[in-house]
């Protein structure tokens, strides 16, 4: 079934294709292939009847959805924060339990912060860029 991924990968390269357009060929192969078809000629049989798809391949590309790049900037902003407090509340966790009487785990902390702060003015830079 290589050959079918191939020819609906070639088909709709720069549109992402669901998995129901390659099951239902899969589908077909394995039908021709019941009826006693090889499977070389069950796969070309299934890529002609699919026919032409420029219609399919105009609606999905309309329906693509173009997620703002600001938008995704702060999504990995609020991640980073998560995951931050994530590592910072485990290395708190660690320094209490093993070492109570030496604080040590402001200095890696201090590290860790710079993840979200990065993150943020990474999130500023791209905000501006689309308000010009």
């Amino acid at each position: 079934m290589i050959t079918i991924k191939k020819h609906i990968d070639q088909l709709f390269n720069d549109i992402p294709v669901t998995e129901e357009i390659l099951q239902s060929l899969e589908d077909k192969v394995d039908v021709l292939m019941a009826q006693g078809k090889s499977e070389e000629d069950a796969i070309n049989k299934a890529i002609v009847e699919l026919g032409d798809l420029t219609d399919l391949r105009e609606e999905l590309a309309e329906y693509r959805v173009k997620i703002p790049k600001s938008y995704l900037a702060w999504t990995h902003f609020q991640f980073s924060l998560i995951g931050a407090a994530l590592i910072i509340g485990l290395l708190l966790f660690i320094n209490v339990y093993y070492t109570p009487n030496v604080l040590w785990v402001v200095f890696p902390a201090f590290g860790v912060i710079w993840w979200p702060l990065a993150m943020y003015f990474r999130c500023l830079r791209l905000q501006g860029r689309a308000m010009n």
